[in-house]
């Protein structure tokens, strides 16, 4: 018969190596969700280099790409990302048509427009079609994360020389009369807060309430303007 063999542990190296599992595992718990992504191009390199970006990135996953717009519209209205990279120039129907229809139906998808042209037509076509960012496909990939990290979070990403030919844009529309007469007192408030460039938590914390009540308002203000998003719906507001 074999002898039994015993081995003693320290008692506070037991406690520190169970203490040591339980931060570990808290930390795994309370780590937030990888945000979704998908990427809508029809050149495969910039698709391809694309998603080894979002894959490399620790705090975001891969949904979905596709390589046309009706594609996009088939396959993301059934996954629901959270943020959608989008080419305008797309066979088939537009970039700014995809984004139409997704955001038709997915009004808290966020989408990015990403596209080699700074025309100034096609910024406001993009916004109109409720983008929420336009970005250069040059852009940095690390500016390509951050724009998708603020867009989730209620901003509205774009290079300062896009920023520029919006506001010069919309310098030229003649001012709309009163569209926001029918907005609630809050709704003008929650508005006033998105016009100064504040996010969801911020608008929340300033004004008392939740987030869910600030994107309700939201949700509000977007049909009484008839817009489809941020901002189409702070451009509006500043044209008063």
């Amino acid at each position: 018969m074999l002898p039994t063999y015993y081995i003693f542990v320290p008692l506070s190296y037991a406690v520190g190596c169970l203490t040591m599992r339980g931060a570990i595992m808290t930390a795994r718990s309370d780590k937030s969700p990888a945000l979704g992504v998908s990427i809508v191009e029809d050149d495969e390199d910039i698709r391809s280099n694309l998603a080894h970006l979002i894959k490399r990135a620790a705090d975001f996953r891969l949904v979905s790409e596709h390589s046309s717009g009706e594609d996009a519209v088939a396959q993301i209205l059934r996954l629901a990302p959270e943020v959608v990279l989008m080419d305008i120039n797309l066979p088939g129907i537009s970039g700014i048509e995809c984004a139409r229809r997704l955001k038709s139906v997915l009004p808290q998808v966020q989408i990015i427009m990403l596209t080699v042209y700074e025309d100034s037509d096609q910024i406001f076509q993009s916004l109109r079609a409720g983008a929420s960012g336009y970005l250069l496909k040059r852009t940095p990939g690390a500016k390509i994360l951050e724009s998708i990290r603020e867009a989730h979070t209620g901003g509205s990403p774009m290079t300062s020389h896009i920023a520029r030919k919006v506001v010069q844009f919309f310098n030229q529309i003649p001012k709309l009369s009163s569209a926001l007469e029918s907005l609630s007192d809050r709704e003008k408030e929650v508005l006033e807060q998105l016009s100064q460039g504040r996010l969801y938590k911020e608008i929340a914390d300033g004004l008392g309430i939740s987030i869910d009540t600030v994107r309700k308002h939201l949700q509000s203000i977007y049909q009484k303007l008839h817009v489809h998003s941020r901002t189409e719906a702070v451009v509006k507001y500043l044209q008063q």
